[in-house]
């Protein structure tokens, strides 16, 4: 038996993470977090870093959070240097969902700007979750940078960080609406659209955007009060 886990059962569950079929790697992380023990812990992070299932994945950050913080933060921050992405992006997740603002300040420009799109997403996510109200603009001013990245769910996902943010995006928004790569204009136009109506679906805002954008600034501002006098 390893004695990191504390009893035989804990080691049968341990072992059980890095099991063949992922309904077993399912339960084990399932047990892992009903019966929290910090034992697990190295286990869980560690499994997190391959995991290839996505709900498994999930399951284990569930039973991350159910350990004492005092101990899960910092293996999590350790985390984050990874070479791995998965490594890198997992351990984002899972301090979203912690929810510990004291790790804002883990939430470095380089994994906002990270290379690899997925690892992105997740810190824009995390950082919308754990910014303080005073630094909101400031994150907002470093989200737009990545306007017009990637495919449409990256883009999509920006997007809704961006939302997520309420007011404090505006400004940085508005002026990302003029930038003369005509993508992240439009992402940005798009961006402000769905603030405004987010019923409208990130799809047909990204249309409308572009043909804000063609139209240039003079007859996209008299396009826009041509619907404003129709509305009223």
């Amino acid at each position: 038996m390893n004695p990191t886990y504390g009893s035989p059962q804990n080691a049968r569950v341990a072992d059980a993470l890095s099991a063949e079929d992922p309904s077993v790697r399912l339960q084990a992380a399932l047990a892992a977090g009903s019966h929290p023990d910090p034992g697990f812990l190295e286990a869980l992070v560690e499994r997190c870093a391959v995991e290839p299932d996505f709900f498994v994945r999930d399951m284990l950050s569930w039973a991350l959070t159910r350990l004492p913080p005092e101990s899960t933060l910092p293996r999590l921050r350790r985390e984050l240097g990874s070479t791995r992405p998965a490594a890198r992006a997992q351990a984002l997740h899972t301090l979203s969902k912690i929810g510990d603002r004291s790790a804002w300040a883990w939430i470095t420009r380089d994994m906002l700007r990270d290379v690899d799109d997925e690892v992105a997403r997740t810190a824009w996510r995390v950082a919308v979750v754990l910014v303080p109200g005073d630094e909101a603009k400031d994150l907002a001013r470093e989200l737009v940078t990545q306007l017009g990245r990637g495919d449409r769910d990256v883009r999509l996902s920006l997007s809704q960080a961006l939302v997520a943010l309420g007011d404090a995006a505006e400004p940085a928004l508005a002026g990302a609406g003029a930038h003369p790569d005509p993508a992240v204009a439009a992402h940005a136009r798009a961006t402000l659209l769905l603030r405004q109506d987010p019923e409208a679906g990130f799809d047909a805002a990204v249309e409308e955007a572009k043909r804000l954008v063609a139209l240039g600034p003079q007859r996209a501002a008299e396009a826009a009060a041509a619907v404003e006098g129709v509305e009223c």
